[in-house]
């Protein structure tokens, strides 16, 4: 039963032309913070024009890992807010939580079909992001006579892992969300507005002028999200990335924070009425 929900909700995700658009968005963005910017910085230089330090350097082989996940903790991970949003909150707008549930399956059985097709997106959306990364820095390297200096297996392998512990984490939140307001576009907005505008307030602004909330970002999804990222060689000129905690540190409150979300989404569709 289990499996054939999963099936089912795969089938949707595959078949909802916004989840190609969200992974064209999230890798067009991908490209453009990594990769044509430092290329426009460094041609700036070149005809003497002030640029930042990002340069060829930042573009080539060695840095994948880095430039492949420096963008989840901000605008990527808003893409995949946007998706679990759409996956969960579409069935409110649609009234098709009815039909569902009337096929047999429970409650907690199709949401657990949902996580895991909004985990298989993830993956799909991270992987997605590394290869369109890796075919643009070896076509970088080639023109600029650089070496092909790839990272080696195990350090690709904790970047996607990574890279897929905060996207899974970020679609858990926009199903939570979608859940606790029954609909689409209030969470989406909240979603965004937390992401692109709230945690980095809390970030840039009051937390070097306030005590409390300097050690309250330290438990943030955000906050441990960007220390996670920083610590595998993502750039600190990334929104949202700074090394402010140790890599185990983040990871676990990262992974806390993916066990809550799922969990007080699946209390909450499971307590609550679905109309």
């Amino acid at each position: 039963m289990w499996w054939r929900s999963a099936s089912a909700e795969l089938s949707k995700l595959v078949r909802r032309p916004a989840n190609w658009l969200m992974l064209a968005v999230g890798t067009a963005l991908g490209l453009t913070f990594t990769y044509l910017l430092p290329l426009a910085g460094a041609a700036g230089a070149s005809s003497g024009a002030p640029n930042s330090d990002r340069g060829i350097a930042a573009t080539l082989p060695g840095q994948l890992v880095g430039n492949s996940i420096g963008g989840l903790p901000v605008f990527l991970g808003a893409i995949a807010v946007v998706v679990g949003v759409l996956a969960v909150g579409g069935e409110y707008g649609w009234g098709t939580w009815k039909t569902v549930l009337t096929q047999g399956p429970s409650r907690l059985v199709v949401y657990a079909g949902k996580l895991f097709a909004l985990a298989v997106a993830m993956l799909a959306l991270v992987l997605a992001i590394f290869a369109t990364g890796a075919l643009t820095s070896a076509v970088i390297a080639l023109a600029e006579g650089a070496p092909m200096d790839w990272p080696g297996v195990g350090s690709l392998l904790t970047g996607i892992g990574a890279g897929w512990l905060i996207a899974t984490t970020w679609a858990a939140f926009g199903a939570l969300l979608a859940i606790a307001m029954r609909g689409v576009a209030l969470p989406m907005g909240l979603g965004l507005v937390w992401l692109l505008v709230v945690q980095n307030l809390l970030i840039g602004v009051a937390a070097p002028l306030v005590s409390w909330v300097n050690d309250l970002q330290l438990g943030l999804p955000g906050s441990n999200a960007g220390s996670l990222v920083a610590s595998l060689g993502a750039s600190a000129q990334s929104p949202g990335v700074a090394e402010l905690t140790g890599p185990v540190q983040a990871a676990l409150v990262v992974g806390a924070y993916l066990v809550a979300f799922t969990g007080l989404g699946g209390w909450l569709l499971h307590r609550r009425d679905v109309i």
